[in-house]
């Protein structure tokens, strides 16, 4: 029973940083309706600058380094490439491809100066392991959940009560007649690119800090990781990403944890448990479980 309940406190931690991802996928898919697939580049990027900057700078400093570059890098790919695009007729079909392309441009770069090397983040919480009650559980992984959850209330509350949040509800309803409001389509884009820049980045450091290894080349595939929570939860909900989030990282850490007991269903299957769980999910509900259904008019 204490297995299970410190594999549910880990999985938690994970599922909350996987949902500051999934957010970040759900908010610019609302905003522009293109699936951002350069977001895992953009997050190994925001921490290679934390780990680089932290030794010199100190681990606050570091991470609002990092986010900047991850904000400004994320509104570049918006204004100098995307919004031009789409200007001159481009389809959503046709951007999504375009961050394919400077995905693997930037993931490109990134990994030649990481190298094969590993690069640690000394964070304020160390390698701390609070023992309490016959539990174990690393100080790290409460921190996770604590600035997690924080900065998903944050953003919850921008997203309903600020005039930017107002802004973007109305684009993803219906982004003509907003125009029509006066609503500008690029800066509503523009601000959601730098959100969805600002949580991958925060993510980033709890992806690398302890108890994980460090930083390497391979950290990028956690957007992957993430992936599953955003089609979980509906490619257009933002509160279906951190269901969709808390619901694959539970899933991933429980099952890798009961691992020897699971070994007739083969080696490492709880890394691919959360597409099965996406998989019998989408058989149900194919639009995910809080995502809207597509209309159509024949």
């Amino acid at each position: 029973m204490i297995k299970f309940l410190e594999l549910c406190i880990s999985g938690i931690s994970l599922g909350s940083v996987y949902a500051l991802v999934a957010i970040g996928f759900v908010v610019i898919f609302k905003a522009t309706r293109v699936l951002s697939l350069v977001h895992g580049s953009l997050l190994l990027l925001s921490a290679y600058v934390v780990a680089r900057a932290e030794p010199t700078v100190g681990f606050l400093p570091a991470v609002l380094l990092g986010a900047a570059v991850a904000v400004v890098g994320a509104v570049l790919v918006q204004r100098v490439f995307l919004e031009r695009l789409r200007r001159r007729g481009a389809n959503y079909i046709a951007l999504t491809m375009l961050t394919v392309g400077l995905d693997i441009i930037l993931l490109t770069e990134v990994t030649r100066r990481i190298g094969a090397r590993v690069y640690g983040i000394n964070n304020p919480w160390g390698s701390e392991v609070i023992h309490w009650g016959g539990f174990s559980f690393p100080v790290a992984r409460l921190a996770g959940i604590v600035v997690s959850f924080s900065l998903i209330a944050l953003f919850f509350a921008a997203f309903k009560y600020t005039t930017w949040g107002v802004a973007l509800r109305a684009s993803a309803d219906d982004s003509h007649t907003a125009a029509l409001m006066g609503i500008r389509q690029s800066r509503v884009a523009g601000a959601a690119w730098a959100v969805a820049g600002a949580l991958a980045a925060v993510a980033a450091v709890f992806l690398v800090a302890f108890p994980a290894p460090g930083l390497d080349a391979s950290t990028s595939l956690v957007a992957l990781k993430a992936f599953p929570a955003v089609v979980l939860g509906g490619l257009d909900s933002a509160s279906g990403a951190l269901v969709g989030g808390l619901s694959v990282g539970l899933v991933e850490v429980v099952l890798s944890g009961y691992g020897e007991q699971l070994s007739f269903l083969g080696g490492g299957f709880g890394s691919v448990a959360p597409w099965a769980l996406v998989l019998l999910v989408l058989l149900v509900r194919p639009s995910g479980l809080f995502g809207s259904k597509e209309v159509a008019r024949v």
